[in-house]
């Protein structure tokens, strides 16, 4: 900085200051630019313009380093037992006054961590908030590279998909919070992640100072003015609750008939599988019944398999016991079930039903009889 000083001794002197700059500072100046500030005053002596006097500051702009992670879905996000890449849509963006990396990590700060595993982030170049084919394809990343400063032209946010599996193990109602963290790295070298970045302390230097201006997403993962930030998203478990019972009635026997029959050679036996489907839980779709038959019992063909919409489940004994209709008119739909001989992993004779779709709070099931041999 020049300084230049004059002596202005005329009580009828007067003097005009005019003062320019650079560009003055406003939000999203970049680091490390100058921003010079120019001044001139001009006087005369007894009427007499003198030679303009004239100084000049300069100083270098700090840079800024303010991170913002942004959940853009909808929350809690409805996920199945058993479900693979299950979705939570973030938007990180880069609100600092310099080009950026920003490391990236998951951390499960409610559920049961053994029933979500995999977690992985990918970069969602559409937008879209879906795990697409080519995403999928071009793999997991673990930061983002060169993200632009906060010019406002978009470049500085950038849409992530954080993806996880949910294991078999969990329940209805199960939830499980994920939060996604962004950390604020040096930029400058492409494709690989810069060092992290650290606060200037003491007073400001002639150089580029760097200062912490983010606040924290109330994740408990980062804190104010530590060059991170965080959101959280819900994954909501809904699921099936469903039970099967199988229960066996003597229909008839060859000595007794109807009456008080007993389970002898040649009895007619019928058996329910009731499959229900509690309260409060996702129906149950595409619900398969396979059923190994008993070496000693001969499937009875001349009644057939039946699907039965209205069985009952009783549970105030000691064991539950399922009722089915009895009238053979029940349900019959060609293809719902079948009978194969020899089918089973042991060799066994098996009855297979396909009882379709269960709501939650319904019963479906399926009865057939067979002969004791």
């Amino acid at each position: 900085m020049k300084q230049t000083t004059q002596l202005l001794g005329a009580a009828s002197a007067f003097a005009l200051i005019a003062v320019s700059s650079a560009p003055a500072m406003a939000e999203g100046t970049t680091a490390g630019d100058l921003i010079t500030n120019n001044v001139t005053v001009s006087y005369q002596v007894n009427g007499v313009d003198q030679t303009d006097v004239t100084d000049s500051d300069t100083f270098t702009v700090d840079r800024k380093i303010d991170v913002n992670v942004n959940l853009t879905g909808a929350t809690p996000v409805s996920v199945t037992p058993g479900q693979q890449n299950t979705v939570l849509a973030f938007e990180v963006t880069n609100l600092s006054n310099a080009v950026v990396d920003l490391s990236l990590s998951t951390v499960l700060t409610s559920g049961t961590g053994t029933n979500i595993q995999n977690f992985e982030i990918y970069l969602d170049s559409n937008g879209n908030g879906v795990l697409d084919a080519g995403e999928l394809a071009a793999g997991p990343i673990t930061f983002l590279d060169e993200v632009a400063a906060d010019d406002g032209t978009g470049t500085e946010t950038i849409s992530v998909l954080v993806v996880t599996d949910i294991t078999l193990g969990a329940v209805n109602g199960d939830t499980f919070d994920v939060v996604l963290v962004a950390n604020a790295h040096e930029g400058g070298s492409s494709g690989s992640l810069g060092a992290e970045i650290t606060a200037t302390a003491g007073a400001n230097t002639s150089g580029v100072d760097t200062v912490f201006a983010d606040g924290n997403g109330g994740t408990g993962e980062e804190a104010d003015n530590d060059g991170a930030y965080s959101d959280v998203g819900t994954l909501s478990v809904s699921g099936a609750l469903v039970s099967v019972v199988k229960s066996s009635t003597i229909v008839s026997d060859p000595v007794n008939g109807t009456t008080n029959p007993k389970a002898i050679p040649g009895a007619t036996i019928q058996y329910c599988i009731a499959v229900s489907n509690a309260s409060g839980g996702a129906a149950a779709t595409g619900v398969n019944v396979v059923d190994d038959l008993p070496f000693d019992v001969t499937y009875l063909a001349s009644f057939g398999i039946f699907v039965d919409g209205t069985a009952t489940v009783d549970t105030s004994g000691p064991e539950p016991v399922a009722t089915c209709a009895t009238d053979g008119t029940d349900g019959v739909v060609s293809g719902d079930a079948s009978f194969s001989a020899g089918s089973g992993s042991g060799g066994e004779d098996q009855v297979v039903g396909d009882l379709s779709d269960i709501a939650a709070g319904a019963t479906r099931s399926l009865y057939f009889r067979v002969t004791i041999d």
